[in-house]
């Protein structure tokens, strides 16, 4: 059975490579009117290295089940106007790593910051990073020195593989389309356990976004060479002890697999309520990747739309704030208190010490980034953090237009939820604040902030 299972796969994969084969030489333009240029460098650390992702790790990582990858899209539209996306196969990434590679390359090639686009897939079998989730534990200090060397060499490979992408610009054409993907389900209305009931059963609930958008770049000569994918979905099959891109990380390495020479990249959507179900195996990991490189070709298969114009890009970062300061006997507490998790509880505390050491006091205000960019007739919006269903509903919603939108991006400090998750609580609207190191839940009223930036950043790249 499952020999002919798999066959009837591999014979569906050919046919929609095939299929897609006749429409791109059907559809795409003669002329190339922008140029595109990819690069890629493996991420994955060395051995001794801390994961991140989960309080419950121990140890260190064992070994490598799939390389990890930073990956970049290099774009400069007809008028030489560029713009680069680079997207990591971590858990998360911070405003000062980000400000760093910016910094970079800026200095050599004049690239302002609001044309650099950076996005994680968010999987949980990915290293602990210096200042990321910092009330996760606290690591010894061989961990922590080793963590700080990955960091710095992370840095640079970000670097190369943009620097690569844009050094390497050549003629191409570019095209959108959407299909879907339903493994991914809200995490809040359906418990894990319940799941394959609910579903069998036609009554999962919540908001979900199962949107699969694809970009696609083809050469001169209609091969295709770059494919990036998005999906709405937390990056968490997995929880084991080894390196593993997680179902983003099987999805491109099958794409690539199906499209031989193509660079494939995954920029995870508005997913922090929504997990991968079932989940826990890699076998699952697999499954869902085949799933998500299903939807990928089936977009690919049919007509797609032609990106003509220019790019714009905007970025700004507003100001949010948290309701309130832990008291410092709440921190003693959270120290000394025998509970569940206790040693997150106590790097939570470290790090509120840590914050009144250097500031005198906890600050209450986080400087959080929105971005704006817009190739042609497709607009994208990119938000810090770890940002839930709601936003990209929203946005979508009530923008003029086809508008993307994907979280994780330039700077994941904590979850963002919606006034509603906000006002419900529970994990992403309160206690996920704890593994970030924060003080405390945020203030009401930020998703109206987000979302008026957003609008605004996106009404700004129309004019430019």
């Amino acid at each position: 059975m499952i020999i002919i299972t798999y066959r009837r796969h591999v014979r569906f994969a050919l046919v929609l490579t095939f299929l897609a084969t006749l429409v791109q030489a059907a559809t795409s333009p003669s002329t190339a009117s922008w140029r595109v240029g990819t690069g890629r460098e493996i991420i994955t650390p060395p051995a001794g290295v801390w994961m991140t992702g989960y309080a419950a790790r121990t140890h260190p990582a064992d070994g490598t089940a799939q390389e990890l990858w930073v990956k970049a899209l290099a774009f400069a539209d007809p008028g030489g106007k560029r713009g680069v996306l680079i997207t990591l196969d971590l858990c998360g990434i911070t405003r000062e790593i980000t400000a760093r590679v910016c910094a970079q390359l800026e200095k050599k090639h004049q690239l302002p910051r609001a044309a650099v686009m950076i996005n994680v897939s968010h999987t949980h079998c990915s290293p602990w990073l210096e200042g990321s989730i910092i009330g996760l534990r606290i690591l010894p200090a061989d961990g922590l020195a080793k963590a700080n060397a990955y960091r710095r060499d992370l840095e640079q490979k970000i670097v190369r593989a943009a620097d690569y992408a844009l050094s390497h610009l050549v003629p191409a054409t570019i095209a959108w389309g959407e299909d879907s993907a339903s493994f991914g389900v809200n995490r809040r209305e359906n418990p894990e356990k319940e799941m394959p009931a609910r579903r069998a059963a036609g009554t999962l609930s919540g908001p979900s976004d199962p949107r699969v958008p694809v970009l696609a770049v083809h050469n001169a000569s209609g091969a295709l060479t770059a494919l990036l994918v998005s999906y709405a979905c937390h990056n968490t099959t997995l929880s084991f002890y080894q390196w593993h891109g997680d179902y983003a990380g099987c999805a491109q390495a099958e794409l690539e697999k199906r499209h031989p020479g193509a660079t494939v990249l995954f920029a995870l959507g508005c997913g922090a309520d929504i997990n991968p179900n079932p989940r826990g195996t890699v076998e699952l990991a697999e499954q869902h990747g085949l799933a998500l490189a299903d939807a990928a070709d089936r977009a690919l298969g049919r007509p797609m739309t032609q990106i003509q114009g220019k790019f714009s890009a905007a970025a700004e970062e507003i100001t949010l704030t948290y309701a309130r300061r832990p008291s410092n006997e709440q921190i003693l507490e959270a120290q000394q208190k025998e509970q569940p998790n206790r040693e997150m509880h106590q790097a939570w505390a470290a790090a509120m010490n840590d914050q009144i050491k250097t500031h005198g006091e906890i600050p209450l205000t986080h400087a959080y980034p929105i971005q704006a960019w817009r190739l042609g007739n497709l607009a994208w919006a990119a938000l810090g953090g770890e940002v839930v269903v709601d936003y990209a509903l929203r946005l979508r919603a009530e923008n003029q237009g086809p508008l993307w939108v994907f979280g994780y991006s330039n700077d994941v400090m904590a979850y963002i939820p919606s006034e509603r998750v906000l006002a419900e609580g529970r994990y992403e609207g309160d206690t996920s604040m704890i593994p970030y190191g924060r003080p405390g839940p945020w203030s009401a009223g930020l998703e109206e902030k987000i979302v008026k930036k957003s609008h605004e950043l996106l009404d700004r790249t129309q004019t430019r």
